[in-house]
């Protein structure tokens, strides 16, 4: 862990898994959007996993890799909100809303990653 950030990138993540849970929720009982809905729910949850599974890594690498996952996860999540809210099943004020915490969580998760990798490129003094 660097400093303490992956337990506020924990907390965001468990978070956002909530608000995805509720929108799957919506979705498939408001919408009867079942497909589309799945897919935001797997990869929306998947991201809390995979930094629950890097906050548990037994290696740098293993880190890495898991906030590399996270990473992708996040950006798959924003792909399906927006092809969610393209396809009218969410309007754009609860798009909007949903995609800036995808956003502020891949920002983190990026951040993360490149700090992680940047460490460890650094020569051993």
């Amino acid at each position: 862990m660097i400093g303490g950030k992956e337990n506020v990138l924990y907390e965001k993540a468990y978070a956002f898994a909530l608000r995805i849970i509720k929108a799957y929720q919506f979705l498939t009982s408001e919408k009867k959007e079942f497909v589309l809905a799945k897919q935001l729910l797997r990869c929306g949850t998947s991201i809390g996993a995979n930094v629950a599974e890097a906050n548990g890594a037994i290696s740098d690498a293993d880190f890495s890799s898991k906030i590399s996952i996270a990473y992708k996860e996040c950006l798959e999540t924003k792909y399906w909100l927006s092809l969610i809210m393209d396809s009218g099943f969410i309007g754009q004020k609860t798009y909007t809303s949903i995609f800036a915490d995808a956003d502020e969580l891949a920002k983190m998760l990026f951040t993360t990653l490149r700090s992680t990798r940047q460490l460890k490129n650094q020569p051993v003094n």
